[in-house]
């Protein structure tokens, strides 16, 4: 049998069953849940980060404040963004400016935008927002040129399966999937960094000493 002949045999076959196999049912011959916990998930997390070209940053939650101001001292960046409902009251000289509608072109002008996050995937080096408090529209983590996401460790999973799992609540918003910075190729593989959204991405893992990890 070619290697067509056996595609077509399986659609054929799913097509006579509904879609769902010979058992009613369709086997999950995937991971749905992931090995690794406690410093081992955020080590993970971080490395597949650093491998998009994400800067990770470590704190715990008394520290957190103070660690977001000196990722924007390090950038320069003065005007800053925020989403309703971060509830982190940003030390330093940072001028904070709350989103309530501004324009592509409003944001256009702050220097960076600081948010949270839904969740993490550790083996993909992935953060989603889904759009909830602290999170805010998909235009405020899009359109400024530099992104500080803070992450909790309690928000930190394994596999992206434990992640569709959590994320099942706000399957009805827009999701924002964010692996490294904004970056494309062209056919002689030159890395162009800032086409679709940030340049540059920050990441705050945020743990505290007794719970260095998440589920």
């Amino acid at each position: 049998m070619t290697a067509r002949d056996e595609v077509l045999a399986r659609i054929h076959t799913a097509l006579r069953s509904g879609g769902t196999g010979a058992g009613g049912h369709v086997p999950a011959e995937y991971r749905t849940s992931g090995d690794l916990s406690g410093l081992q998930l955020l080590d993970l997390l971080a490395e597949r980060l650093a491998d998009y070209r994400a800067i990770v940053r470590r704190a715990t939650p008394p520290t957190l404040a103070d660690e977001i101001s000196a990722a924007l001292s390090e950038r320069g960046a003065r005007r800053i963004v925020v989403p309703p409902g971060l509830n982190i009251e940003l030390a330093g000289s940072a001028d904070v400016t709350v989103d309530t509608g501004l324009t592509p072109a409003e944001l256009d002008t702050f220097d960076g935008v600081v948010s949270r996050a839904a969740i993490a995937i550790a083996e993909t080096g992935t953060i989603v927002l889904d759009g909830s408090l602290g999170q805010g529209r998909r235009a405020i983590t899009l359109v400024p040129d530099y992104h500080v996401c803070v992450v909790e460790a309690s928000q930190v999973v394994h596999l992206v399966p434990e992640a569709v799992a959590r994320l099942a609540s706000a399957a009805r918003r827009p999701l924002t999937w964010i692996s490294g910075p904004s970056a494309t190729s062209d056919i002689e593989l030159e890395r162009v960094e800032g086409v679709h959204g940030p340049r540059r991405l920050e990441v705050i893992l945020v743990a505290g000493e007794q719970d260095p990890g998440g589920s």
